[in-house]
């Protein structure tokens, strides 16, 4: 019975996470590229500046670089280190072009997404700042109906994607090299995610100020240190990386490339999985923060799909193709699992290579716990009221403790279904409001420090 439904779940799986969405994902990146005029210059001439600047005299609950690391913290997971290498296993070297490409363009549709939750947010009585593809919906498009979709889509995706898979990734990489038994990691994450997350926003936005920065730069300065032992492979695995992205063909260490088709599929598909644009996740963290008008977060957190997929996820797969290529004893053709291919590539560092790793997904892992927390937070509060918040944080915090200790095939599989049905109506928003995003990017992209006085409308808790 049980491995019926699993086939079922799996077929649907396969079904929502076809051509369909991946085309419907990479259009509008491509779409909202052209009509913005390629925003990612501004992405990275004036969205990194303004990351790190504070703008306290704005509406907000955090400052601008608080919703960015608790959106990267979401973001920044597991995916970016064992995902590229499930990507280059199963669509060759090629997929790592494809990766990047989906999150140049992809920065688009961040920018774009968190300009419409920004521009549409709400406040509560006591001042908490509600934001979304829910409220854009609602507010811009009077598709209530369609924002009630996506909030309970992303609430319920929230204890698959965001909670348990991470948990189970911590426990794991704990037992396999700490010896720690699986079912104490699970209490232990529990507990300090209950700390963290019944202190609401700030408390979550004050960790991941201080986690993201930090482990981010430890598993970059790891790549940094492979790539450097690679040095004479790097030049090499560019040219590799771009043919067989476009062609099918072998190259050095077993790298084999089956043609743009495979490359296309699973370098576009981790790409997204990976940064999140077009999910509608990470503008739910954008409408928190303290920002004097929509095109000045945008920016800002449009830098987050530049750093998760252009920088991180690009720098992953250069370590592995470069460390197979270095490594004939390496044959990728035979490894199917991303997670073996990384830990061989950062085994090459003596002594401290694993423990990099190991440290890497930990962290990873457990920010982006925090922050799918904070998304479920807002989407549970939409459909069910405050009342819903304390019983969505203890049943989130028990699922993180039996996450180690239960089959997760199934849990994983339902939560990647809702995460492709939480684009769906996220994408409606940001395609039907093409308009006013590019409306308020003119009236804003040259006076970035101009306010918007628009009251920001209050509800009722």
């Amino acid at each position: 019975m049980l491995d019926s439904i699993s086939a079922v779940i799996t077929k649907i799986d396969g079904l929502v996470w076809g051509w369909w969405l991946i085309i419907l994902l990479l259009g509008t990146h491509i779409f909202m590229t052209v009509r913005l005029g390629f925003i990612q210059r501004k992405t990275l001439s004036k969205g990194i500046k303004l990351s790190v600047l504070k703008d306290p005299d704005a509406e907000g609950e955090v400052s601008q670089f608080g919703a960015l690391t608790t959106a990267l913290a979401a973001t920044i997971g597991t995916g970016n280190i064992i995902g590229v290498g499930t990507a280059i296993a199963l669509g060759g070297p090629g997929a790592v072009l494809w990766c990047w490409l989906t999150g140049v363009f992809g920065i688009a549709t961040k920018y774009s997404e968190a300009l419409i939750a920004v521009k549409y947010r709400v406040k509560t009585e006591d001042g908490r700042m509600q934001g979304g593809a829910m409220y854009a919906l609602s507010r811009g498009l009077n598709l209530k109906w369609l924002g009630m979709l996506f909030a309970v889509f992303a609430g319920f995706a929230s204890f698959g994607i965001g909670c348990a898979t991470q948990v189970n990734a911590i426990a794991t990489v704990c037992n396999e090299n700490l010896g720690i038994p699986m079912w104490i990691v699970g209490i232990v994450v529990a507990v300090l995610t209950a700390i963290v997350i019944f202190g609401g926003i700030k408390s979550i936005a004050s960790v991941c100020e201080k986690l993201v920065p930090f482990m981010a730069i430890f598993y970059v300065l790891g790549c940094i240190i492979i790539l450097c032992m690679n040095y004479d492979f790097i030049i090499p695995a560019l040219g590799t990386i771009g043919k067989l992205a476009f062609t099918p063909g072998a190259a050095a260490g077993g790298l084999v490339g089956t043609g743009i088709r495979m490359a296309i599929q699973y370098g576009v598909a981790r790409g997204l999985f990976s940064n999140e644009s077009g999910l509608g996740s990470a503008p739910i963290a954008a409408a928190a923060a303290q920002t004097r008008n929509p095109v000045r977060q945008a920016l800002v957190s449009s830098t987050g799909t530049f750093w998760d997929t252009v920088v991180v996820c690009a720098m992953t797969g250069l370590v592995l193709v470069t460390t197979i290529m270095k490594n004939p004893a390496i044959n990728a053709d035979q490894i199917e699992n991303g997670g073996v291919l990384t830990s061989l590539a950062f085994a090459q560092i003596p002594y401290i290579g694993p423990v990099i790793l190991t440290l890497g997904i930990i962290s990873f892992a457990y920010s982006t716990i925090l922050g799918w927390a904070y998304y479920g937070e807002r989407c549970v509060e939409y459909f069910a009221g405050r009342k819903g918040l304390i019983p969505y944080r203890l049943l989130y915090c028990f699922v993180a403790a039996i996450a180690p200790v239960v089959a997760l095939d199934i849990v994983w599989t339902i939560a990647d279904i809702l995460n492709a049905l939480m684009a769906i109506p996220n994408l409606v928003a940001v395609l039907l409001l093409s308009n006013v995003i590019v409306k308020e990017t003119k009236k804003y992209i040259n006076d970035l420090d101009a306010k918007d006085d628009t009251p920001v409308p209050v509800i009722k808790d």
